[in-house]
């Protein structure tokens, strides 16, 4: 070897190992797994470390004897292949030593996996319904629930703005859970199949409709951990984040307690006269966290699959959504989009239609967002008809 291909194997070398050596350095890398901050997350961890350096070491000893062998059992260096075959002690080697590695492997796979599924000792759980495009938690043990939708600015998504740190990774209403607490989750799916997925937590499990998968979680230390949603679920797939905050067990209790009393503000909304401004401010926030995805912020729709909001303008979808408008009288002969009846705009909302994207919103909404909702599509864009919906009309309608 000459002394300018020494000096460039020497530099691949050092650098092939000095990062090896920098320890903490790695995470500037961002090359391997978080370890994340749950008992579950650390076994992964050192579970996929174990493995790594298995698969290096076998790398090591099958490349050596390689090299070895191409440097000095060369053809031009005399060497002769040894011929020989049927030898009982290389079969056994080769057979025990694989054995013996997967074995080795197996062992503490199998006590990480059986640990993932032990949702037993819970200290409270929480159900997570995935929905398009948003999640809903629900307390079971405090009797709280809302949902998260992501918080990304429109003007950052459609590059008016520059991108947040945390761009398409922020919500309205994240996921608080207490630390050092053992916590079942359930997860299910109210449309298509979604997967709740924090890596920080060493989560993934799917939400799939009329199914309830479970897991747990124990975060240990407080913080704020992302995720998002790792199943192909829609359009607007890459729209629903998620975000966990844990907190300690008394900051936890009076965010719990804070939770209740809006609650019960809410509740009290359903039951009190709105004025039109009222509904129509409301409206336009329930509607850009809800039904902007698809009708846009503008009203506009989407050529061919989602239908216009805006009154005098023409839809050309399929024929079973053209259907179902012009029944309900939403669409005219020559496809023109109109105010349809109120009862029927109330029905579209709470029930969705069945066979096409527009999903039910009964379960999603309460009786004032609804009546907010429909009271700004039916007096934005310049439709102008004037129309005022209570929440007293939407629970009538229910």
């Amino acid at each position: 070897m000459s002394v300018r291909s020494r000096k460039w194997f020497t530099r691949g070398l050092l650098g092939a190992i000095l990062p090896l050596a920098a320890g903490d350095a790695l995470a500037d890398y961002a090359l391997n797994m978080p370890q994340g901050v749950t008992p579950i997350s650390h076994d992964i961890y050192h579970l996929h470390m174990m493995i790594l350096w298995i698969c290096v070491a076998i790398g090591v000893v099958v490349f050596g004897a390689m090299i070895y062998s191409i440097i000095y059992h060369r053809k031009s260096k005399g060497a002769v292949a040894a011929q020989f075959h049927e030898s009982t002690a290389i079969e056994i080697v080769w057979t025990i030593v694989p054995f013996v590695i997967l074995i080795a492997m197996a062992i503490p796979a199998t006590r990480t996996l059986v640990a993932m599924e032990d949702v037993s000792n819970a200290d409270m759980t929480i159900k997570i319904t995935g929905y398009q495009w948003k999640w809903r938690y629900d307390y079971l043990n405090s009797g709280i629930g809302f949902f998260s939708t992501l918080a990304t600015p429109k003007s950052e998504i459609y590059n008016e703005k520059a991108k947040d740190a945390n761009y398409l990774l922020e919500v309205d209403h994240p996921l608080v859970v207490p630390i050092n607490k053992k916590i079942r989750m359930l997860t299910t799916a109210g449309d298509v199949i979604h997967s709740w997925w924090v890596p920080a937590l060493g989560a993934k499990k799917d939400a799939i409709p009329g199914y309830i998968n479970e897991f747990w979680i124990k975060v240990e230390k407080p913080g704020v951990y992302r995720g998002q949603c790792a199943e192909l679920c829609g359009k607007d797939h890459g729209f629903m984040p998620i975000v966990v905050v844990a907190k300690t067990e008394k900051d936890y209790e009076q965010w719990v307690a804070q939770q209740k009393a809006e609650e019960n503000a809410a509740k009290a909304s359903n039951h009190r006269t709105w004025t039109k401004d009222e509904l129509i401010a409301n409206g336009k926030k329930v509607f850009g966290a809800n039904c902007a995805a698809c009708h846009q912020a503008s009203g506009e729709g989407m050529a061919g699959t989602f239908p216009p909001l805006i009154q005098g303008k023409t839809f050309s979808g399929s024929a079973d959504m053209q259907q179902h408008l012009r029944e309900r009288g939403f669409l005219s002969a020559d496809n023109k989009i109109v105010m349809g009846p109120v009862k029927h705009h109330l029905d579209i909302v709470l029930h969705g239609i069945p066979g096409t994207a527009m999903q039910a919103f009964a379960s999603q909404l309460s009786d004032a967002d609804v009546a907010s909702v429909i009271t700004y599509e039916r007096n934005s864009w310049g439709n102008n008809t004037g129309d005022v919906i209570q929440p007293v009309d939407v629970k009538a309608a229910r």
